[in-house]
């Protein structure tokens, strides 16, 4: 019998989310699970289980645990958690947990501000800490909207001009009630007032992968007129240096809807004005998309912070403290938060992360005695295949072509590559790979990831330049500068396309490319002028002028927030390495949340609604203190392996309560009108095109050529 904590997977980035079991994973492994708030980052968070049994359990990688769920509702009350079920109870655990209804209660404050402190083994220190962190718990309370008070305001220079004006996107009746709440809630909010500007730029929603709908405004024409603000950004280098000076606590700190809680100055508001179908308004706080607002966001948080400078760093959104030592950790924490909560300015606590002695900030893990870069900006280049033909090999060296007068001693490196590449059509059955070629290889892999030809940190007084592109399975960029006409590049990347993202057209995915690459490239490039070469030429005006693509014209609006100068056209053969990554990307464990969604539907049918299931993440895991190696431990893995793999994969997900099933897809039926028309003329009139079986309509599919047709 004992308890571990193991890895799990979810369909959410970072969230905090009401976790139910899975009543047929109780029955069938005999391992008990309570249900719980799942504090979730990077997909992932760790989950106690218990092993109630004598014996060793297993958990293979993929096992459904249970499920997640988000909840649209607000009411429901804060309860403790005294009475989950234990191990001691575990006998009559499932029937107690089919008992239950309703979901399980939403974190309070001070719950989700106690998930932060998880990793702090030293209970003195821990106490120490939470208690402090409640004294402040007003600033972690993200259950409103709030407008910061601070001395400085956003303000729009603008060019002498005609006030930009434009018609308001046309929408159905379900988008115009969806943004109908949506300026209500903002109205409520006191974040924009009716207006009666000259001003008018158009308003529309963007589908988040939650479900939810994300109001974007484009601001195309106004940014065309705003007058660039040039106040710097803190230099990468420097910051990292500070951090690189021995000490032994970290802490993070996000600001929630950051740009939202700062206020515009009353002079500008007018400028902000965005037209509807039902109505024009305006802005009182800095909503994204504006030209200058990272900023302007800087220098507000300069001046809201910058006495502390001795122990604090801002990075735009990225905000650091960081002490020799506990005591003194905990009197800046105190410092800060005290000067946050008197200018209003309210903190993300699910992504906050607390007295930590490794941290990771603007790409570069930070220890009391280390900062080394991440693997995220290489690990493009590191996971390249080794080719295995003549056709790849070939497309290797094709692809560094450009990049062979910055590689030191290029051509003896790759002297063994030639040798097998530079064959007449009657010789290439000579080709050959060995441990020569591979050497070769792996050595060109490691100067394309490390200096002289890598950079850790940008140059402040040079553009950075970002060459993308896309395949039919993935997408490739680089981000780069040229520094006295040499390149150094600043970050690779590559990744795999969904299933979905493969039946975009080809300026879909150019744009696409280029979207998924600055927003994960985002801490290099906001603030920074930004020049990005693509091979699909109709995707230049994209950020100036309206594009008829509707997809391409939503991901154009959600960049507006990087200042991106120009768009230039290049031709595919001077664009060879995005296109190799484009051509061999890597399944993404994406961090990044895909708050965008670009063609997610919605289900209305309920408050409640099945986020996804929660699967074990690593590999399998032992549940208990000692791990029998013998012939009968081995047939009782097997056996859970087998009954887990085949059984929990499909039927955990089917006796889950919310999974879809025949009964459901009955009554669905059953309250159709349409179905219903369909079954009423079957029985009088039958068709061969549909089935009525057992109360379901079922449509008959035929095969032909290889293809499913319908009747």
């Amino acid at each position: 019998k004992s308890k571990q904590q193991i890895p799990v997977t979810v369909n959410s980035s970072t969230a905090t989310l009401p976790f139910r079991p899975s009543s047929n994973f109780i029955q069938k492994t005999s391992i008990y699970v309570p249900h719980l708030i799942l504090n979730i980052r990077n997909y992932s968070t760790l989950l106690t289980v218990s092993n109630s049994s004598n014996s060793p359990r297993y958990l293979p990688k993929g096992t459904v645990i249970g499920i997640a769920t988000y909840n649209n509702s607000d009411s429901y009350n804060i309860t403790d958690n005294k009475n989950s079920i234990t191990p001691n109870t575990f006998n009559s655990a499932s029937q107690q947990i089919n008992k239950i209804t309703t979901p399980p209660p939403l974190p309070t404050t001070q719950q989700t501000i106690s998930n932060l402190l998880f990793h702090i083994a030293d209970q003195t220190q821990r106490d120490l800490i939470q208690s402090l962190l409640f004294k402040f718990q007003s600033t972690f309370d993200t259950s409103k909207y709030s407008v910061a008070q601070t001395k400085l305001s956003h303000v729009i220079e603008t060019y002498p001009h005609t006030p930009p004006v434009s018609k308001c996107y046309p929408g159905n009746p379900t988008i115009i009630a969806e943004l109908k709440s949506i300026i209500n809630k903002l109205l409520e909010a006191g974040l924009i007032r009716e207006s009666q500007s000259p001003y008018a730029a158009p308003a529309l929603l963007v589908k988040k992968k939650d479900q939810t709908w994300r109001l974007v405004i484009d601001y195309k024409k106004l940014n065309a007129i705003t007058i660039k603000d040039n106040y710097p950004l803190p230099n990468m280098e420097a910051t990292l240096q500070t951090l690189g000076a021995g000490y032994h606590y970290f802490s993070k700190f996000d600001l929630k809807s950051g740009f939202w809680q700062l206020p515009i100055n009353e002079k500008d508001r007018f400028k902000t004005a965005f037209i509807t179908s039902f109505g024009l308004f305006e802005w009182l706080v800095l909503p994204q998309g504006l030209r200058n607002s990272p900023p302007s966001f800087q220098r507000i948080m300069n001046n809201v912070l910058g006495a502390y400078s001795e122990f604090f760093l801002g990075y735009l959104d990225d905000i650091i403290i960081f002490s020799k030592d506990f005591n003194q950790h905990l009197n800046h924490i105190e410092q800060v938060l005290n000067t946050l909560k008197s200018h209003n300015l309210i903190l993300n606590p699910t992504k906050c992360e607390i007295a930590k002695q490794q941290i990771e900030y603007l790409g570069h893990v930070i220890t009391p005695t280390t900062i080394s870069p991440t693997p995220e900006k290489i690990k493009s280049i590191i996971s390249l295949p080794e080719p295995r033909t003549l056709a790849q090999a070939n497309r290797f060296i094709g692809a560094l072509s450009w990049y062979r007068k910055f590689i030191p001693n290029f051509s003896s490196i790759a002297a063994s590559i030639h040798a097998v590449t530079n064959l007449t059509k009657h010789n290439r059955h000579k080709f050959k790979w060995v441990y020569e070629q591979s050497k070769s290889f792996n050595e060109l892999k490691q100067l394309l990831t490390s200096t002289p030809l890598f950079l850790n940190f940008p140059d402040d007084t040079q553009s950075v330049l970002l060459s993308t592109d896309a395949s039919k399975i993935g997408l490739g960029g680089i981000l780069y500068q040229e520094i006295n006409n040499v390149r150094k590049v600043l970050y690779y990347h590559s990744e795999l396309l969904s299933p979905s993202q493969t039946r975009y057209n080809p300026m879909e995915l150019e744009a696409l490319a280029i979207f998924k690459c600055i927003t994960r490239m985002r801490s290099f490039l906001l603030g920074r002028n930004i020049i990005i070469y693509t091979d699909n030429c109709p995707l230049c005006h994209m950020m100036n002028k309206k594009i008829s693509n509707k997809r391409v014209e939503k991901i154009s609006l959600l960049l507006q927030e990087f200042n991106i100068q120009q768009i230039i056209h290049v031709k595919g053969k001077y664009n060879c390495l995005p296109d190799y990554l484009s051509r061999h990307p890597i399944a993404s464990d994406d961090e990044l949340p895909d708050d965008y969604g670009l063609g997610f539907t919605k289900d209305k049918s309920s408050s409640i609604q099945l986020l996804g299931v929660v699967v074990t993440r690593s590999k399998a895991k032992l549940l208990s203190h000692n791990i029998d190696s013998t012939s009968s431990s081995s047939q009782q893995q097997n056996s859970l392996n087998s009954s887990s793999s085949s059984s929990h994969d499909s039927n955990d997900l089917h006796n889950a309560d919310d999974y879809f099933d025949i009964t459901k897809l009955k009554e669905h039926q059953q309250n159709d009108p349409q179905i219903q028309k369909i079954i009423n003329d079957l029985k009088q009139r039958p068709n061969m095109s549909f089935e009525y079986q057992n109360d379901i309509l079922y449509k008959l599919l035929s095969h032909l050529r290889g293809k499913i047709n319908e009747n």
